[in-house]
């Protein structure tokens, strides 16, 4: 039983996108008169699928968003991380050093996903189209442990075969409901009960020092 394939999540994890995006988000809930710290809308919204994001704010807010809310965003979002987006640290140190083929599942469009990777230079990792998994093709979202299922599915693996790497709680909830071996980038307070079966790492060098463990230990078994 080996590991044969590395699946990242893609903001957060390989992108250094939440606090941007969440600050695009508070500032044009501001010009819509609503006021949200970024804080409260990274703890809220991280990993949440956009027309969730938007049902909470209606409750939050107890009013209907702008027509257009989530288009107007998103073109904000753009370009704002065509200034601002940098790569988490120690992205392309890890990308470069692993010898396992690499993929990206998210919760975000596939246009999102690619722009950020173009804007953060990580493109060269996912060139193919085949690499990317984007949570509106597959028709599932996290927590929903049927996203990680479509996407061990379609590369043809078994759970066992794979290791996630993740940094959100809904992220983490539905690699681990899945079954893959799930590394948890992050607090590591957050790994308690349904989310203990996580592997912590700090940053991204440490979670590439635990998938080479992982390798290593099952080439070991056999």
């Amino acid at each position: 039983m080996t590991i044969k394939v590395i699946i990242f999540d893609c903001d957060g994890t390989l992108v250094d996108s939440e606090v941007l995006a969440n600050e695009v988000l508070v500032d044009y809930l501001a010009e819509c008169g609503h006021v949200m710290t970024v804080e409260i809308a990274v703890r809220a919204y991280t990993g949440i699928k956009m027309a969730e994001c938007v049902a909470d704010l209606e409750r939050r807010f107890r009013t209907p968003m702008p027509d257009r809310f989530i288009d107007v965003y998103r073109e904000r979002m753009t370009s704002a991380f065509a200034d601002r987006l940098r790569p988490v640290r120690g992205a392309d140190a890890l990308l470069s050093s692993l010898e396992l083929p690499v993929y990206i599942a998210s919760s975000g469009p596939r246009e999102k996903i690619q722009n950020s990777l173009n804007v953060t230079g990580l493109q060269g990792y996912f060139s193919g189209r085949d690499s990317i998994f984007s949570a509106y093709e597959l028709g599932h979202w996290k927590p929903d442990p049927a996203f990680y299922r479509a996407v061990i599915d379609r590369l043809g693996v078994l759970p066992t075969d794979a290791v996630v790497i993740e940094d959100s709680l809904p992220g983490i909830r539905s690699a681990l409901g899945a079954g893959v071996v799930t590394i948890a980038l992050g607090p590591g307070e957050r790994l308690s009960g349904e989310l203990a079966g996580a592997i912590y790492a700090a940053d991204l060098l440490e979670a590439g020092e635990i998938v080479r463990g992982l390798v290593e230990e099952r080439e070991r078994v056999p």
